[in-house]
């Protein structure tokens, strides 16, 4: 049975992976790798989406953990998030101090995050890219770099707007702040699109709410991440979540995340 999204998905993804669409439908990348080499601390901020399926920087930390040769990310490892929360509603300068969240060294990535909400009004994208911008030069003060999260769309965002549009609104709210303050897109949204393109009877979602993402979606999430962060390929990483995601599914995701990663920098 196909997902409901995916139907809806697959005239934009197949759009925005052409090149001629893309530069047309979004704003190219200015930034085109992590802005730390092998960062070890990096501090996660963003709503539920962040941490539900397993939490994103878990299954990040422990992919690395897994990889050849092994990354021991998890002490430096950190996240926090507000249920619905919008971007603005965090006092990310308490959490950057180091001795507010038990860290004895300043965080060298911060990856923010926020609510899918904020893309769906001119007024909420527009606070969404003065909160970054004010976040990132809190985050420049304290010795580290921002790197934007690219959230994919809800499925049924109401009103008249599709995943699509949502999703394209998303991309390009991301990515013009990211190239406007010089920092890292992580394009999540642009890895869940192509993946139900692929493969329309995926679940990446939960069906309840068509949003917080299932284990495979939380896993495809914490790959792009990874790729993104890393410059590693998450292709052929064993680390299954103790055996809970099932192999088929774990390289079908891995592989669309690192072609995700490699087309969207062009790598």
């Amino acid at each position: 049975m196909k997902h409901p999204m995916a139907a809806l998905w697959t005239a934009v993804s197949l759009a925005l992976f052409s090149s001629a669409a893309l530069s047309q439908a979004l704003p190219a990348p200015v930034v085109k790798k992590s802005p730390v080499d092998t960062p070890l601390r990096v501090l996660f901020v963003g709503s539920s989406i962040m941490y539900y399926a397993g939490a994103l920087q878990t299954h990040t930390h422990r992919m690395a953990a897994a990889d050849k040769p092994p990354l021991d990310l998890r002490p430096g490892f950190t996240s926090v998030h507000i249920t619905t929360g919008a971007l603005h509603h965090y006092p990310l300068e308490h959490y950057l101090k180091p001795a507010s969240l038990d860290k004895k060294e300043p965080f060298q990535v911060v990856v923010l995050g926020g609510n899918f909400r904020d893309g769906m009004t001119d007024a909420g994208r527009a606070k969404y890219r003065q909160t970054v911008i004010d976040f990132d030069a809190l985050i420049r003060r304290y010795g580290g770099r921002t790197a934007v999260y690219w959230l994919p769309p809800h499925g049924q965002p109401g009103g008249k707007m599709s995943p699509e549009e949502l999703n394209r609104r998303l991309g390009e709210m991301a990515v013009s702040v990211a190239n406007e303050i010089g920092a890292i897109v992580i394009p999540v949204g642009l890895a869940f699109q192509e993946a139900y393109r692929q493969r329309p009877g995926i679940k990446l979602q939960v069906g309840y709410d068509e949003y917080h993402p299932t284990l495979a979606g939380q896993y495809l999430a914490s790959s792009v991440v990874y790729a993104s962060l890393y410059d590693r390929s998450p292709v052929g990483n064993p680390y299954d979540y103790f055996g809970a995601l099932d192999k088929d599914t774990k390289e079908f995701v891995q592989k669309v995340a690192y072609e995700t990663v490699q087309k969207f920098y062009g790598r």
